[in-house]
């Protein structure tokens, strides 16, 4: 799902709700969760860890509380991006951004590609730049 790749020391004397919620913060810093990344279900990544669901909802909570995350209801919860959320102040770039993005949508729908294709010739180009 994600390459979210987190462990819990049970010998710690720090909480495993704050090892989950230190550890994803970290992975977002450090750009290997990029904005947009879908994050495990509070579930899955519970079952994941041998942790109780509350403790990860927890984690969540304060991740989504410190503008980290976002949970979009039942399509997930994303690592934040000021595109991707659409914030009430959005900046310029992400106008733009998404401006173009839709100007390229409907190109490639008039010329008949898939969004499989589209995102293809995307990433291809993003590979190249």
């Amino acid at each position: 799902m994600s390459p979210l790749h987190l462990s819990i020391d049970a010998d710690s004397a720090t909480a495993p709700f704050e090892q989950v919620r230190t550890q994803i913060a970290s992975a977002v810093a450090s750009g290997k969760l990029s904005p947009g990344t879908k994050l495990p279900t509070v579930r899955r990544l519970a079952a994941d860890l041998g942790l109780a669901n509350n403790t990860v909802a927890r984690a969540y909570r304060e991740l989504e509380a410190d503008a980290v995350i976002a949970t979009h209801g039942r399509r997930g919860t994303f690592v934040r991006s000021d595109v991707l959320d659409e914030p009430t102040t959005r900046s310029k770039a992400a106008d733009l951004a998404k401006a173009a993005a839709n100007e390229y949508v409907h190109t490639v729908r008039r010329l008949g590609l898939t969004s499989q294709e589209a995102a293809l010739l995307v990433q291809n180009a993003w590979n190249e730049s």
